[in-house]
């Protein structure tokens, strides 16, 4: 039998090639291999100042992306559609450890933010957010997780819940789960590149995957490349961004080629450039013709989904009985 693979990711509304190349051509990837169940986790988007209007939408939007550049609709949940995580999480948070739980890095991180800090307002539901983590991963019993540096403390907490549990039932119910180890490229924003890609950062920080030729095509034409800040001899960050966005893409013949003239002295940046806007639009136009026909047929790809969120669910709906007979509580048969 194959190994469960595990992942899942907020419904943020766009997509861009940080995210496609950091994580979601992985999830791609991983579907030949592994049985896999990607989760489009709105519960968790519900932790931090939201608009109630966009979260459905949002949401949805996730999926036609997800499925639009190779996620099969087979793999695919939305949490809410799946309520046993939530009952899940509030057994685990009788096996988390308060002090583990307030030193979470992103916890820290996200409550520490200016705007919250003003608002005066941070919800419990961020500080519990990483143990309903813990349940979005062991409900199904997933051999591995595909995480990257960030939440790798999170897929530790993970573990310890599970071995606390098992060892309070005495028996080792949960499979510990592993960190799936894939080579993921990390990509900067062509505005600035001593930062991340991000949506959060602006519109200008990232390069959205459904983007317009046009807008593609000048947001790469304008991307930072010296910045002055390089010692001699060395390739300053935005140079190394657009390559790492060419080998990213696939344009391993470009990238050979015009590396070639860089180690030389002879690199032309406007033909690197254009190296990399043509190797992001050939990707571009194909998910951007797969997600026309995805909308086309919005009310066929939903009846899917929730489909395959309610199939997914009876993996869930099993553990939980389980868990309940484990842990003394009553299930609704008996």
């Amino acid at each position: 039998m194959k190994k469960r693979v595990l992942s899942c990711i907020q419904p943020t509304g766009h997509m861009h090639f940080g995210n496609y190349f950091g994580a979601n051509k992985n999830w791609v990837d991983l579907q030949a291999e592994y049985e896999c169940f990607y989760g489009v986790v709105d519960y968790h988007a519900m932790t931090m100042p939201y608009d109630v209007k966009k979260l459905r939408v949002n949401t949805w939007e996730m999926i036609f992306n997800l499925m639009a550049i190779g996620v099969k609709g087979e793999n695919l949940f939305v949490q809410s559609l799946v309520p046993e995580h939530a009952e899940l999480g509030w057994i685990f948070n009788n096996f988390a450890a308060m002090g583990r739980v307030e030193n979470m890095t992103q916890f820290k991180d996200k409550s520490s933010d200016s705007k919250e800090k003003s608002s005066g307002f941070i919800s419990v539901g961020l500080f519990d957010y990483p143990v309903l983590q813990a349940a979005d991963i062991l409900i199904y019993k997933a051999d591995y997780v595909p995480v990257g540096e960030d939440q790798k403390q999170h897929l530790e907490l993970t573990r310890e819940i599970a071995n606390r549990f098992n060892n309070q039932v005495g028996k080792e119910y949960f499979v510990l789960p592993e960190t799936l180890l894939t080579k993921t490229p990390k990509i900067k924003s062509t505005a600035d590149p001593s930062r991340k890609m991000s949506k959060s950062a602006g519109e200008k920080h990232y390069i959205n995957v459904f983007a317009d030729e046009a807008r593609l095509l000048k947001q790469i034409r304008s991307a930072v490349t010296d910045t002055g800040e390089t010692t001699e001899g060395q390739m300053s960050d935005g140079v190394a961004n657009l390559f790492e966005l060419l080998k990213a893409a696939g344009a391993d013949e470009d990238h050979t080629s015009l590396m070639k003239d860089y180690e030389a002295g002879q690199l032309k940046y406007v033909d690197l450039k254009d190296a990399v806007g043509q190797a992001l639009l050939g990707l571009n136009q194909g998910f951007v013709a797969a997600k026309a026909e995805i909308l086309a047929n919005k009310k066929d790809v939903k009846y899917q989904i929730k489909q395959s969120s309610e199939r997914i669910r009876k993996v869930a709906q099993e553990t939980v009985r389980e868990v309940k007979e484990l842990t003394g509580l009553l299930n609704v048969k008996f």
